[in-house]
């Protein structure tokens, strides 16, 4: 079984290995997660080189259905954040 890297894991990363403060790793940790949600609403692309790039898709309405009922829906049109790894990320996942 694999475990999540929670945010909590990451500030105390930065704090480990930076030499930041817990606050201090806390704040930067926060403020990169809001530049990317802001940047992302925005319809902007995040991209970071040697990892990947985070991007908007739109998605039209659709036929659905509820399958515990069988009933027919209709979803309607969203935005999903969706992530395409960088070569030298999907690299290192596949060759260690």
């Amino acid at each position: 079984m694999t475990m999540a890297v929670t945010k909590e894991k990451l500030i105390d990363s930065i704090y480990d290995n930076v030499g930041l403060s817990k606050v201090q790793s806390r704040n930067v940790v926060e403020r990169l997660f809001d530049i990317m949600k802001q940047t992302l609403e925005s319809g902007e692309h995040v991209l970071v080189s040697g990892f990947g790039k985070f991007a908007v898709k739109s998605k039209a309405p659709r036929r659905g259905r509820n399958p515990q009922t069988a009933e027919e829906l209709r979803l309607r049109a969203r935005r999903v954040v969706i992530f395409k790894a960088s070569g030298v990320l999907r690299k290192r996942i596949n060759h260690g």
